[in-house]
């Protein structure tokens, strides 16, 4: 063999899955001559990019890591001691290297499909029951996005549970000791509902206001001061109206919670618990509130219920709830949560325990004290009457602040500065008696006194006794059994074996994107130049940050064919939510504050109509053909009906339905000639890139998923990313910060907390995009489109295909019809859990049409693998037709009873009218890879009506 000394692999063969030997094959049955026909036929001629991306040439994994690393370096990682909902952690080791650098954990999906997802539900279950009792309230939610955003959906709930005269109030009071990022949200939020917010002292809430219907207040606040709100709430209480408290968990360990003071929600951040800051995100938030408002509480809630055979099960509960199934009437567009993130936190409360908690709240309350004492000491003023870890200090008369945070930062710590007087300093779970000392030096630096070297130890919590906490939390056995790490580590192993994750098979859900998450992608995220940097660090501190992440922003333009990018919004829901307010404000600044209407196809995903409703739009469904296109004559007209009032058409393009509407241009015209924007929605990127682009198609601005199209793993629920990309007149209007110089010269408020959102995982993307470059990300583009044609064709032998472009052509995703077989008893959620007995992760189930499943292979899957899934299916096809023949029962078959557990399988008594193989073993390739789901056929119903968000008690997992 001839060597090639100049070899190079390039990563686009490791992240494509068919080799060319494959491809020929697939190409073949195809009845093309190569993949440019094949796309020829699938993509329509007008909207086809006339030039390739104008991308740097894809880098080899060495080298992109290399220079990844050279541009980290120029990172600051110093102390940060701002605070402000962000604080330097400690992730236990046994939880890095199992769960966040573990791609079964990280490669999941949401859990839908709850009998393969009981190990991350149950982790869920795990935060939610530690959330609910460190605050002291009835339930929690599973995670939401970020602390501002879960202020923002305690401000809609409490507005949706009111009852009475209060229905229709529409003041919403804030304390202005809160967090600015929070306000932030509060206010971008509050101007799209019309609800008036007033920002003041807590002696200036007017209880007498009828209409005043709910308060936030935050504790500690924004100084750092812990104060009880009883007497405040039960007053508010007695006027109907309803409170709602910002809170930091770790502080709940010695403070009264909010439950003990009578609120009725409870939001906060998670971050604390082990998760790294990563310079803003991602982190788990959440909102717990009371159990009479279970069914109004937004997020995703974990709840317990049992299974066929009487076994308990976890699954998702009250899913009526989301917006896929809600839309326009849905109260919040949420739909990524946190879900890794949740289940870091969560597993930090099991790792170290109400006790461990207890010494680590304890240590940084003490040297808090310790701290205090010796700064007036040294001649400053401590503000903060009670607190926890911050204090706020007011220099000493005469001395410069200016010289206090040069000394500070050449001793490479960071306080915060509130003005020319006075700085706050917060201290964290990292904080010991030797990092003090460098503290104390520097305050002392700029006075003449000098501090006490003393190192006493004893403290007592130094809080009243109204403000201490006197309600026990986390005695449930989960948060008090694994104390040794081999049981933490056992623990975390049996959890990661209950879960289908992408380390086990395809995960071919369709608007989902399930492509490979390269490990050389995920390298640099537990670096400390990327993990340890708080998001308020100056500038110069985090110049690595800002080259990945405007190399990022400019990528993304290019790929989109706009003019700017925010990296702000933190889901694709966010991003949609961004997007329509940038166009709002785009409107208002015309002087066109009357445009309101929003039209969205009958087709579109669930949360656009959602987020329609929550920019204050309203909205208007635009019919489908007999196709599933748009109809485009009813979107003419109800354009022009509305021509006066239309801000905006939501659009996804390749549709929800996988097909190429030939039309696409024409609709965009007909918009803008309306005086409207084109909003389109990114979920189908992985479509687009390379061939065309939203602003070569007409759009003015989309959103993209960052967790689909560009690599960054779905943590079986989150993280996601949803930037915004924009044409040049709309980025004067990109999301800015209250804290941080960020967004456009007309900046709309916040969408999320940090100012580039979870800037840490947009790592993932950089490195997807940088390692693929221009002609990889085509390539990747074209195999998607292949794969999905491919399977279609495998498949349209024995089902139904709904939806195909001009020459018969699915674009990267198709949907399978399965609602003829209803006729003979079987529905597609009897196809989707019978899956699982071959080892796979059903499609997307019944959306964007019921009784369907929509599949997506993406490009990184190869013709074994999808074989293998096709063969699964078509063997499916098989045992329904044994159904409809009468051969098998109509109610005991494999279908009906799927998916079928090893205990079910093994048991000394087999009741059933098929063979054990036959129900676990179907295909001869199941023998050598089974996977046994952990659970039967959970009970959906039961759950809903029997509703437990919290651990199990403990004789319920005698038998498990």
């Amino acid at each position: 063999m001839n060597i090639d000394l100049h070899y190079t692999e390039a990563f686009k063969t490791r992240h494509i899955g068919p080799n060319l030997s494959q491809t020929k094959e697939m190409l073949s049955l195809l009845k093309v001559s190569s993949i440019d026909e094949l796309i020829s036929q699938t993509v329509p001629p007008n909207i086809r990019l006339k030039e390739d991306l104008k991308l740097p040439k894809g880098k080899t994994e060495r080298k992109y890591i290399d220079h990844i690393r050279a541009c980290f370096a120029q990172n600051k990682v110093y102390r940060s001691f701002i605070g402000m909902g962000y604080y330097n952690t400690q992730m236990p080791p046994v939880i890095q290297r199992n769960i966040l650098e573990n791609p079964g954990w990280y490669t999941a999906y949401t859990p839908y499909q709850a009998e393969i997802a009981q190990g991350r539900l149950e982790a869920l279950m795990n935060f939610q029951t530690m959330v609910a009792d460190l605050t002291g309230m009835d339930l929690s939610n599973a995670s939401l996005l970020d602390e501002g955003t879960a202020a923002a959906e305690a401000m809609y709930m409490l507005s949706a549970v009111q009852k009475g005269a209060k229905k229709k109030a529409k003041t919403f009071f804030v304390l202005e000791d809160i967090f600015p990022q929070t306000l932030d949200i509060l206010k971008t939020r509050a101007e799209s509902h019309d609800i008036n917010l007033v920002i003041g002292k807590l002696n200036e809430v007017d209880f007498s206001d009828e209409d005043l219907y709910g308060v936030y207040i935050q504790n500690p606040d924004n100084n750092g001061a812990v104060n009880d709100y009883t007497d405040f709430i039960a007053k508010a209480h007695e006027n109907s109206v309803l409170v709602c408290m910002g809170v930091d968990l770790m502080s709940l360990v010695f403070v009264k919670s909010p439950g003990e003071m009578g609120v009725d929600a409870a939001i906060g951040n998670s971050q604390r618990f082990g998760v790294p800051m990563g310079y803003g995100g991602p982190h788990a938030a959440f909102l717990a509130t009371r159990e009479e408002y279970k069914r109004q509480l937004p997020g995703r809630i974990i709840g317990a219920s049992l299974d066929a055979n009487g076994n308990n099960a976890y699954r998702m509960a009250l899913q009526t709830r989301e917006q896929h199934i809600k839309r326009e009437r849905a109260t919040s567009n949420i739909c990524t949560a946190q879900v890794l993130l949740g289940v870091l936190a969560g597993m930090y409360g099991v790792y170290h325990g109400p006790d461990g908690l207890k010494k680590i709240a304890g240590r940084i309350h003490g040297l808090a004290q310790f701290l205090a004492g010796q700064a007036e000491l040294l001649g400053y003023t401590q503000l903060n009457e009670v607190y926890f870890d911050t204090l706020k200090l007011i220099i000493p008369e005469g001395a410069s602040i200016a010289e206090l945070k040069k000394n500070a930062e050449e001793a490479e710590m960071n306080f915060r500065y509130f003005n020319e007087t006075t700085i706050g300093i917060s201290l964290d779970e990292t904080t010991r008696f030797e990092t003090l000392e460098i503290i104390i030096a520097v305050l002392a630096s700029i006075t003449s006194l000098k501090p006490e070297t003393n190192k006493a130890t004893d403290f007592e919590v130094a809080m009243p006794a109204s403000h201490q906490r006197k309600l026990a939390f986390m005695t449930h056995p989960v948060f008090n059994s694994y104390k040794a790490e081999h049981e933490m580590l056992r623990y975390i192993k049996r959890l990661e074996n209950k879960d289908v994750s992408l380390t086990h098979s395809m995960i071919s859900l369709g608007s989902c994107t399930m492509k490979l998450n390269a490990t050389s992608e995920m390298l640099p995220l537990t670096w400390p130049k990327v993990s340890q940097i708080h998001p308020f660090v100056p500038f110069d501190q985090a110049k690595g940050y800002h080259q990945m992440l405007e190399e990022l922003e400019s990528w993304l333009a290019i790929i989109t064919g706009f003019a700017a990018t925010s990296l702000q919004p933190n889901s694709g829901a966010q991003g949609e939510y961004a997007g329509l307010m940038v166009i709002k404000a785009y409107h208002k600044d015309n002087g066109d504050d009357n445009r309101n209407v929003t039209l969205i196809p009958a087709s579109a995903h669930g949360t656009n109509p959602a987020s329609a409703v929550m920019a204050g739009s309203k909205v208007i469904i635009v019919a489908s053909d007999e196709h599933g296109n748009i109809d485009v004559a009813d979107l003419k007209a109800k354009a022009e009906e509305n021509k006066e009032n239309l801000m905006a058409l939501m659009v996804t393009y390749p549709s929800t339905h996988g097909v190429f509407e030939e039309s696409i241009v024409d609709i965009c015209n007909i918009i803008h000639e309306n005086g409207g924007l084109v909003y389109m929605d990114g979920a189908n990127m992985n479509a687009q890139v390379g061939l065309t682009s939203p602003g070569n198609i007409g759009a003015d601005v989309c959103h993209l998923n960052l967790h689909k199209t560009f690599a960054i793993p779905h943590g079986g629920g989150g993280p996601g990313v949803g930037p915004i990309c924009v044409t040049s007149e709309l980025a004067p209007f990109l999301p800015g910060s209250p804290v941080v110089n960020v967004g456009g010269d007309k900046a709309i408020t916040s969408i999320s907390s940090a100012p580039w959102g979870s800037a840490s995982v947009a790592i993932v993307s950089h490195a997807y995009i940088a390692m693929m470059g221009g002609e990889g990300l085509k390539e990747a583009t074209k195999y998607a489109i292949l794969n999905a044609n491919y399977i279609k064709e495998r498949l349209a032998t024995v089902y139904p295909i709904l939806y195909s472009g001009a020459n018969n052509r699915c674009a990267h995703e198709m949907i399978v019809d399965f609602r003829a077989f209803k006729a003979h008893g079987i529905e597609v959620e009897d196809v989707a859990k019978r899956l699982m007995d071959y080892g796979f992760h059903a499609p997307t189930v019944s959306f964007p049409v019921p009784g369907t499943l929509m599949i997506e292979p993406t490009e990184s899957e190869t013709k074994e693998e999808m074989d293998r899934f096709c063969d699964a299916l078509l063997s499916i096809k098989s045992e329904i037709d044994e159904v409809a023949s009468g051969e098998m029962d109509a109610i005991d078959n494999v279908l009906k009873n799927a998916p079928h557990t090893a205990s079910e399988i093994t048991a000394d008594e087999w009741k059933h009218g098929y063979s054990r193989t036959k129900a676990a073993y179907p295909l001869p390739y199941v023998q050598g890879n089974k996977f046994w789901p952990a659970v039967a056929r959970v009970d959906n119903a039961y759950g809903d009506r029997n509703l437990m968000c919290s651990c199990l008690p403990v004789e319920a997992y005698a038998d498990g």
